[in-house]
C-alpha cells in the first residue's frame, strides 16, 4: 500500500513538472513571436496609362524595429529604394529588359528642429545631391513613413518605350538599402532580421486607363 501511494505521488509531481515546463515553453515561444519583425507586404499595386506615360501606384506595409528607430533618432539616415523593371516576354529566349526605374527615399531626423526630412530622387542621393532632390518635412515619424510607404502615380516609363502589341512582365522591388548605412552599421547589422526590410512582386503589364 505504501509503495502504491509513493508511486502516485511521484507521478503527480512529474505531471506538475511537465505542465510547468510546457507553460514555460509556450511563454518563451510567445515572446519570440512578439519579437519577430512584421513582414513587409505590398498591397494595391496598380499600373495605369496616363497620357504618354505609365504610372505605378502601390502601398508597402512594414514596421521599423526598435533598433532601427533608435538609430534614426540618433541621426543615422535610412535610405529606402523602390525599383521597377519591365521585361518583354519572349517564348524563344529569355525575357528582355526594356525599361528600368528607381526611386530613392532618404529619411533623416533633424534634432535641432525635431522634424523629419524626406529626400526623394531617381538615383543615389549624395550629400551634394540633397539640394536637388525633392524635399518634404514632417513633424512625426509616422507621417514620414506613410510618405515612404505610399507610391502614388510614380511615372516608371514612357509608352513609346514599349511595344504594347507584345506581352510584358513588370517586376517591382522595395527595400531598405543597407549599403548606404554608415560602415559600422553595415557590419553590426549583418544577419539581424530587424533590419531586413525587403519585398518584391511581379505581374503582367495590364494597363488601366487613368481617371
Amino acid at each position: 500500500m505504501t509503495a502504491f501511494i509513493t508511486h502516485c505521488l511521484r507521478n503527480a509531481r512529474l505531471d506538475r513538472v511537465g505542465l510547468l515546463l510546457c507553460a514555460c515553453l509556450l511563454a518563451a515561444y510567445g515572446a519570440l513571436a512578439r519579437a519577430e519583425p512584421a513582414q513587409t507586404e505590398i498591397s494595391a499595386l496598380r499600373l495605369e496609362r496616363d497620357g504618354d506615360g505609365i504610372v505605378l501606384t502601390a502601398n508597402v506595409k512594414f514596421e521599423l524595429a526598435a533598433a532601427v528607430q533608435e538609430a534614426l533618432f540618433k541621426g543615422v539616415p535610412m535610405v529606402f529604394v523602390a525599383e521597377v523593371d519591365i521585361f518583354r516576354e519572349r517564348w524563344y529566349w529569355t525575357n528582355k529588359k526594356v525599361v528600368s526605374a528607381q526611386r530613392h527615399m532618404r529619411l533623416a531626423y533633424q534634432p535641432l528642429t525635431r522634424r523629419w526630412r524626406l529626400n526623394v530622387a531617381s538615383g543615389l542621393i549624395t550629400q551634394a545631391g540633397l539640394a536637388v532632390a525633392l524635399n518634404q518635412n514632417f513633424d512625426a515619424l509616422a507621417d514620414a513613413l506613410a510618405a515612404v510607404q505610399r507610391l502614388s502615380r510614380w511615372k516608371i516609363a514612357d509608352v513609346a518605350d514599349l511595344d504594347l502589341e507584345q506581352r510584358h512582365l513588370v517586376e517591382f522591388r522595395f527595400g531598405m538599402d543597407m549599403s548606404q548605412l554608415p560602415r559600422p552599421f553595415q557590419i553590426g547589422t549583418l544577419g539581424q532580421t530587424d533590419w531586413n526590410i525587403s519585398v518584391s512582386s511581379s505581374q503582367p503589364l495590364l494597363l488601366d486607363s487613368a481617371k
